[in-house]
């Protein structure tokens, strides 16, 4: 008998994730003032709410055409419908503690003929990809907040090493049967399972692929900063799209690396302080970024819920 891959301690942490985010949600309007940031929601309106969410929608649909298109390169397709399926099914994890929790649709595309190595190289790839769209709509606007230079540049140069280190094709296959021959045999199948994953992994980050990647992930994010574009304007407020961009991309970007469970916590207190830093009341601050937040990352754990279903009806 198969499990349900959302039983046991998946689900229980999904649980705890998610009523620690209520309550936080709930102590930064009370903390904010219960009426004035319910007033400032109602003033954003549906017709602005529903334009956020069909921006969410495109960023998980351009996302999830670089997928196959990773997966293309690594000599796999699959049909879309399935396929698209077992993509939003990863978003049911995002808040599982560790990105990795999104590393499900292995499990998914494992059926379909997809070895764990290729599946993992993909997820890599595209959290790579994420990250390096991100720094480059954060550094659109850096000079804007002249404190987060210093980390935009720094991760930066991490990830341009990365990206060096995956185009070093020969030096990483020496360093692979260096492995092999010095380490005992447990440890070496080790190495040699995360080489396989890595040199797939540079398969994706290569040229010609990588720009292209890299022009869906800056189009896709960029769209839902757009949607908070929308929301501040909506509220009055004058804000520039450079700087709402810059805003939205390193409140993004604290929280990927803060490794918290959909960067929760650190996303929304890194938005509400730049938010208010540039002359955002309070109120309208927490009211926004509650809103962001509702349109991106729990719309997407919503569909991913749904998709999840869905899979699980297929597979009994």
């Amino acid at each position: 008998m198969q499990h349900h891959p959302l039983h046991g301690w998946r689900q229980h942490a999904l649980i705890g994730v998610v009523l620690l985010s209520v309550a936080g949600y709930l102590g930064s309007v009370l903390w904010s003032g219960w009426a004035e940031v319910t007033a400032a929601i109602a003033q954003v309106g549906w017709a602005v709410t529903g334009v956020a969410l069909l921006l969410s929608l495109l960023n998980y649909v351009l996302r999830f055409v670089r997928w196959q298109m990773y997966l293309a390169q690594l000599g796999h397709a699959l049909p879309w419908r399935e396929h698209f399926r077992i993509y939003m099914a990863g978003f049911s994890m995002t808040i599982v503690p560790g990105k990795v929790g999104e590393t499900i649709r292995s499990v998914f595309l494992k059926a379909h003929g997809v070895d764990y190595a290729k599946s993992v190289a993909v997820f890599f790839s595209e959290q790579a990809s994420n990250l390096i769209s991100m720094v480059i709509l954060a550094a659109l606007g850096v000079w804007v907040y002249p404190a987060a230079q210093p980390f935009v540049l720094i991760l930066s140069g991490v990830l341009i090493a990365g990206l060096v280190v995956l185009q070093q094709t020969r030096l990483l296959a020496m360093l692979d049967r260096f492995f092999q021959r010095l380490l005992p045999p447990k440890l070496a199948q080790l190495t040699h399972a995360v080489y396989t994953t890595v040199s797939h992994a540079g398969r994706c980050m290569r040229f010609p692929i990588l720009p292209v990647g890299l022009v869906i992930g800056v189009v896709a994010w960029g769209g839902e900063g757009v949607a908070l574009y929308f929301m501040l304007h909506s509220l009055g407020s004058d804000i520039s799209l450079q700087t709402t961009m810059f805003i939205y991309a390193f409140s993004m970007l604290v929280g990927a690396i803060s490794f918290l469970p959909g960067g929760l916590g650190g996303v929304e207190a890194t938005m509400i302080g730049l938010l208010m830093y540039h002359q955002l009341d309070q109120a309208h601050a927490v009211a926004v970024t509650l809103l962001i937040r509702l349109t991106t990352l729990w719309f997407a754990i919503a569909l991913g819920g749904l998709a999840m279903m869905q899979l699980s009806r297929h597979k009994h």
